[in-house]
């Protein structure tokens, strides 16, 4: 979804360094990745419509194993399927693209990462890059959730037979309704300090409310509700991905260090008290019931500090692991291209030295436009 909205203050700022900062501040209606009311994935926007070619082939059920790296270069990929051990090999260049967790993963089982943990791991040492898998941090939240005095929420459909095939019906036939949505209508952008430049949380409105989590789902409250959600956009706290074996299959270990500094805790705190000034507003009024969670109960800001440590949670925006840059702390060029590595390329959320200030999904999809317009580029250049 988009990061920002109809309503929504935009603000030009030219930066000292060259480049334009769209700053959004404000309330508005969010953008969707939706086709014909359903998701549309990047797969299917862009793969399914390259299937045809003859210069792709898509494996299915394959891990990645290592990048085979000869002489300084990327040469090709090993990986495993149904079938066994089999190895595809690079005419051109080897893109990795595992995202924020994958790809650093990835490179350092094939002797890219930290001299320490290559050393641990067994794993031959290629290249000592010690920014592998370093400044991992992701967009943090908790939530606030309100009982409705009125049945129009997503909460009703999924507790009621007759709504649901309501829903179905409207779906299956016009392509509307509440299954023809996110579900997650409208946000806003708001600074939790106003001597910040930008704001630091994004609100989001959810036309539902949680009663639990589990391994079946989410199951809603048994009565109408909404969501606000203070999402902190602008984290102080940096993780990390590291391998934990020369096992391609162990998962590796991921660290987040969430809730690292004072102001990353601070922040989320602020946000739990704008969500409740959004729902006392007059125009929520004849809505607004009460608040179910936290509750009124949690006040100061050390009870709402304990209610952030027991309720955050990630927003599954998880960015920074092969960031971009020309230091030693960064892992690829500015055209994704991996130091000290020919024929190599990240191109995912792991590239992005600070995460964006909204959702992560467009810009991702941007980053995969923009990779392929370069490696277009350099390879007619050569």
């Amino acid at each position: 979804m988009a990061t920002y909205g109809a309503g929504a203050k935009l603000d030009w700022h030219i930066h000292p360094g060259g480049q334009v900062l769209l700053i959004t501040e404000g309330t508005g209606y969010y953008q969707s990745t939706i086709s014909n009311a359903r998701r549309w994935s990047s797969a299917a926007a862009y793969l399914r419509p390259a299937r045809g070619r003859q210069n792709l082939t898509v494996v299915t059920q394959a891990h990645a194993t290592r990048v085979l790296i000869e002489n300084g270069r990327a040469v090709g990929v090993e990986y495993r399927s149904p079938q066994g051990l089999r190895t595809a090999r690079a005419r051109g260049e080897v893109i990795v693209s595992g995202g924020t967790y994958g790809s650093p993963h990835l490179l350092q089982l094939s002797g890219l990462g930290p001299a320490d943990l290559l050393n641990e791991l067994g794993v031959g040492m290629v290249r000592d890059m010690p920014a592998v898998g370093a400044n991992l941090h992701d967009h943090f939240n908790t939530y606030g959730a309100y009982r409705l005095s009125q049945a129009v929420t997503l909460n009703d459909v999924a507790r009621s037979n007759a709504r649901k095939l309501l829903a179905g019906m409207q779906y299956v036939f016009g392509r509307r309704g509440m299954m023809a949505t996110s579900g997650l209508f409208a946000g806003a952008f708001v600074r939790s300090d106003q001597r910040l430049e930008k704001p630091d949380i994004q609100i989001n409105m959810s036309a539902w409310s949680t009663a639990e989590r589990d391994r079946d789902g989410i199951h809603p409250h048994p009565f109408p509700g909404i969501t606000l959600s203070p999402v902190h956009l602008r984290p102080e706290g940096r993780g990390t991905v590291r391998a934990k074996s020369p096992d391609p299959l162990t998962p590796p270990e991921i660290r987040f260090n969430f809730l690292k500094s004072d102001y990353d805790m601070q922040a989320l705190v602020f946000g739990i008290r704008m969500c409740r000034k959004i729902a006392a507003q007059p125009a929520l009024a004849p809505y607004v019931a009460e608040e179910v969670a936290p509750g009124v109960k949690f006040a100061t800001d050390a009870e709402l500090a304990d209610v952030v440590r027991a309720s955050g949670v990630s927003n599954h925006h998880p960015v920074g692991t092969c960031r971009m840059g020309k230091g030693v702390d960064a892992v690829v060029d500015p055209r994704l291209r991996v130091h000290g590595v020919g024929g190599l390329r990240v191109a995912d959320a792991s590239i992005m030295p600070a995460i964006i200030a909204g959702n992560t999904n467009a810009p991702s999809i941007m980053i995969g436009e923009k990779a392929a317009a370069m490696i277009l580029e350099d390879a007619r250049a050569a």
